[in-house]
């Protein structure tokens, strides 16, 4: 069995007053393949904050991004390699 490693970082940082947080994930792969996907959360002003709320919605939609990606490359590399299309 072959194992591969993958390594993805999250960057996350807040604003100053707590109201909007921003993550960056970045996907390293083999061959110095890199991605980097971008998600936000912003706190509505009537609630209180609570920075841990915010860093997980934010991770969790640049990794949701981050999958897209991935998948969006592995149809390209599917349709690239099964040939021209077939009329049915």
């Amino acid at each position: 069995m072959n194992t591969k490693e993958w390594t993805v970082k999250i960057l996350i940082t807040e604003d100053d007053e707590d109201k909007r947080t921003s993550a960056t994930a970045v996907l390293y792969a083999p061959a110095n393949r890199r991605h980097e996907s971008v998600g936000y959360a912003r706190r509505n002003p009537d609630d209180r904050p609570v920075p841990e709320i915010g860093d997980e919605l934010a991770a969790g939609r640049a990794l949701m991004d981050l999958a897209d990606k991935l998948l969006g490359d592995g149809a390209e590399d599917v349709a690239e390699l099964s040939g021209p299309a077939r009329a049915v």
